[in-house]
């Protein structure tokens, strides 16, 4: 019977399968710490955001005076600057950047949602055509649901999302290292 890793360097990676159930656990761990305080889950999240646009800005400010033409040193450093501020802004006040980033994730979602129902039913003579109807409207309920309460639920849907993802990753890890460790 063939083996997933037929090609692979297998050896090196069941010899690590510890490392990978170890990083699970502690994913998992994470997960249920950020269950038991949502509103500072959204928060770090939030200040994640945050760090990624200042860092992002930054490499927009340094391209721009790699570029020739001021049209285009003007448009990179306007880009930076703008990134740069909305990261500070993240660490400022991550409460009103978490309202603005669950608002975005409530359109986001539901624009989603959506497409895939649209896209699902433009392919409905093909078998399976429905399970991706089904995907579309869950993903834009979830969407409607989460505009409905917003900005209320800001405080905790940015920290359930990290939090649910974190979990969802810990056993991901944990079942991949127990995997590795099980293969011959």
């Amino acid at each position: 019977m063939a083996s997933v890793f037929d090609g692979a360097p297998s050896s090196s990676l069941q010899s690590k399968w510890i490392w990978f159930v170890g990083l699970g656990v502690l994913l998992l761990i994470c997960g249920l710490i950020a269950v038991g305080n949502l509103l500072l889950a959204t928060v770090v999240s939030v200040y994640s955001v945050g760090m990624l646009m200042v860092f992002g800005g930054v490499v927009y400010l340094i391209h721009a005076f790699q570029v020739r033409g001021w049209e285009h040193i003007l448009f990179w450093a306007l880009s930076g600057v703008l990134y740069v501020l909305a990261g500070i802004f993240a660490f400022i006040n991550p409460i009103l950047t978490s309202a603005a980033l669950t608002l975005f994730l409530a359109v986001a979602l539901l624009v989603a949602g959506v497409f895939r129902v649209f896209i699902g039913r433009r392919m409905k003579p093909l078998k399976g055509w429905g399970w991706i109807v089904v995907s579309g409207v869950v993903t834009a309920l979830a969407g409607f649901i989460i505009a409905l309460g917003w900005p209320v639920n800001s405080l905790w849907v940015l920290g359930l999302f990290l939090a649910v993802d974190l979990i969802l990753q810990g056993w991901t890890m944990i079942a991949f290292g127990i995997g590795l460790r099980s293969v011959q």
